[in-house]
């Protein structure tokens, strides 16, 4: 059974961002709420980092919103966007280094009733497809920021399943920092939030 996998330690995340991005495809997502169980296989990714990324959150500097991805590695960073949305981000890198990575899309493993439910959607395939449907699905909002991701809300676990190539493209939905091949997804996955080209 997948869940019985190891949890990742928190030094998988205090590494190289896009090395970290590439290695969570296959990786899966446990979201505990209460005594229910949502959880999905990790299938894309994007890496953000401040250094030199500016379409990363901490590009121009420490705020309020963006503090969580200034810590230590291996914590959840969620944020609001367009006045409607949460995003899920694992912090990366070494405490001070300000970096992360968005979960785009996950393949529903577990719960996946419940998930149906909270996205008011019954095609599988469109109800973790991007990273807001997989926060509504998951039901993640910003009382997850800052938490470890190996606690008892979230936990991240390694997986059996290997049987894939993993792809890279430039990422979606951004106009800054376009250039960079800082997203990664599993190939032929029908999970995805945008279709192979």
């Amino acid at each position: 059974m997948e869940t019985k996998t190891l949890i990742l330690p928190e030094s998988f995340y205090n590494r190289d961002t896009v090395n970290v991005a590439r290695e969570l495809i296959g990786k899966v997502l446990i979201r505990k709420i209460g005594g229910q169980v949502l959880s999905g296989r990790i299938v894309e990714t994007e890496a953000y980092i401040a250094e030199h990324d500016p379409a990363c959150h901490a590009y121009s500097g420490k705020t309020k919103r963006n503090e969580v991805m200034f810590g230590p590695p291996g914590f959840a960073y969620v944020y609001f966007t367009y006045g409607m949305h949460y995003c899920l981000n694992f912090v990366t890198e070494p405490d001070g280094v300000a970096a992360a990575v968005l979960i785009r899309a996950l393949e529903p493993l577990e719960g996946i009733e419940i998930m149906k439910s909270n996205r008011n959607q019954e095609d599988i395939k469109n109800l973790c497809s991007g990273p807001a449907k997989l926060t509504q699905a998951m039901e993640i909002d910003r009382s997850i920021n800052g938490i470890k991701l190996n606690g008892s809300d979230i936990v991240v676990r390694e997986s059996s399943f290997n049987d894939f190539q993993v792809g890279i493209s430039t990422r979606i939905g951004i106009n800054k920092g376009v250039e960079f091949p800082y997203r990664f997804y599993q190939k032929k996955s029908p999970f995805l939030s945008r279709r192979e080209k």
